[in-house]
């Protein structure tokens, strides 16, 4: 042990010299090894969160694409077909001719927050329902309304 007299009456006491300060390769892996656990009980939870996230701004989504097709019915008289699609909403159909549109500001049919079109079917096949809208989720995969996984309008 290295006992040196500071000023003051002021006594340091040492293990190491100046040349031996510093941490030791234990020390740098018990932190390693803290923050390794740390990030993976931490990370799951994280991604798990955006998962929600992304699901809830679908859903969110298509309550406001709902709220828009409900215009074009109310100028119209009728939700646009199957195979005039979302794209509708953007150009007049052949055929149409209240249409009042565009009645979405951007160029093209909306995607889900995962970069996929929105499936569209009208008249639905669900009963209660004028049309169904769902976003097929973070799957490539083909589905129709009322598949498990899908999010769908209600």
């Amino acid at each position: 042990m290295c006992v040196t007299k500071l000023s003051n009456n002021t006594i340091n006491l040492s293990n190491r010299s100046d040349k031996e300060s510093g941490f030791t390769l234990l020390e740098l892996l018990v932190v390693i090894v803290i923050l390794g656990l740390l990030i993976g009980l931490v990370a799951p939870a994280v991604l798990r969160q955006l998962g929600h996230a992304k699901d809830s701004i679908a859903q969110q989504s298509i309550q406001r694409i709902g709220s828009v097709l409900d215009l074009y019915k109310l100028d119209n008289g009728s939700y646009p077909d199957s195979s005039q699609g979302l794209q509708a909403l953007i150009t007049k159909p052949d055929g149409v001719e209240s249409w009042a549109g565009p009645y979405l500001k951007s160029g093209d049919a909306p995607l889900d927050p995962w970069g996929h079109q929105y499936l569209y079917v009208s008249p639905s096949t669900r009963p209660g329902l004028d049309y169904d809208l769902c976003s097929l989720g973070s799957a490539d995969k083909q589905g129709q309304p009322g598949d498990p996984g899908l999010i769908c309008n209600h």
